[in-house]
This record gives structure tokens, C-alpha cells and sequence, in this order.
């Protein structure tokens, strides 16, 4: 698969917001190994909270794939820690490695551009083959947790109780794929 990356413009928007939806949220049987519908419902995000992010020092990059966004994920930047989030990838092409090399473009464009030295995400704690997969990726858990935001706009838990964990990684650390 030849994947060609880049930093999105706000013109991709909607495709970004669809794509994310159909990663976390999918409401059809096209569901990719890992997604919230067992533990969320409503929408992930929407054009509004994905055109938002087009501002200074945030990045929506994409990975394209005839012509098509096929994954996409966003990096703020906040003095030398880079805050990753909304990493998705087509459920058609999960599991191919499309999220693996998102996510490692998305450090490296952190640590190229602003030599950031940590790596900051919020993962929801619910979903063990998500952590697993971050931390196979030198993420590590910490202490930090807090609950769903439920007034954030992104959904509505269908279970109690259901945490957000915060993971770090060093930004000079590696992983083995």
C-alpha cells in the first residue's frame, strides 16, 4: 500500500470528520478491529470540531491514498510535548499497518518541527487491544485518569463509570512494529 502524507487543510474537513466516524463509531457492519460502538454512541466528531482544529500550532495530518483520505490524525503542540489525538484509519484498511505509520508520521512531524521531547494521548481505558497496540508503540501508561467527558460533544457513554486514561512516550524512543 503506497500511502502519501500530509498536512490536511480545513477544505478536508468533512472527509476527516467521516473518516473518524467510521473508525470510532461505525453504525454498519463495516467495523475495523478496534472502534467505541460497544461503549459510545453518537458521533465521534463532526465538520465543526474537525474544522476548529485548523489553528496555530495544531495539525490535522492525513494520509492519502488514491486521492482518497484513508487515515488522519491530530497533533497540537504545547511548548516541548506534542498532544496526539484522533488517530483513525479506514476499517477497510485496518490492520494493513496504515495506523502504525500515521501515528509514527505523526511523531516524527512533531519532533522534526518542534523538537518536542514527550508524547501526550488520551485513550479510553475500556479499550485493553487499543492500549496494547500504543503501548507496543513505547507509549506508557500513567497515573492520570478522569471520566468521560460527556459534555465535550462526542458522545454518549453506554456504561458507567467509563475512565480515560493519559499515556506518554519520550520522543527519542522507538518501537519494534
Amino acid at each position: 500500500m503506497k500511502l502519501q502524507f500530509k498536512t490536511a487543510s480545513i477544505e478536508d474537513a468533512q472527509a476527516i470528520a467521516i473518516l473518524v466516524n467510521s473508525a470510532y463509531r461505525p453504525t454498519c457492519d463495516k467495523k475495523g478491529w478496534t472502534h467505541e460502538s460497544e461503549l459510545i454512541s453518537g458521533e465521534r466528531t463532526n465538520i465543526e470540531q474537525v474544522s476548529s482544529l485548523f489553528r496555530d500550532n495544531s495539525y490535522v495530518l492525513v494520509a492519502v491514498e488514491n486521492a482518497n483520505i484513508v487515515a488522519c490524525v491530530h497533533v497540537e503542540i504545547h511548548g516541548l510535548c506534542a498532544h496526539i489525538g484522533m488517530l483513525a484509519t479506514s476499517p477497510e484498511l485496518q490492520g494493513l499497518g496504515c495506523g502504525k505509520q500515521m501515528l509514527s508520521y505523526a511523531e516524527g512531524f512533531a519532533r522534526e518541527n518542534y523538537s518536542v521531547s514527550k508524547y501526550v494521548m488520551n485513550v479510553l481505558l475500556a479499550r485493553k487491544e487499543l492500549l496494547d497496540f500504543y503501548i507496543r508503540r513505547g507509549y506508557k501508561t500513567t497515573a492520570s485518569t478522569y471520566e468521560y467527558p460527556v459534555s465535550a460533544g462526542v458522545g454518549s457513554p453506554k456504561v458507567t463509570n467509563l475512565q480515560v486514561g493519559v499515556l506518554e512516550k519520550m520522543a527519542n524512543i522507538s518501537y519494534v512494529s
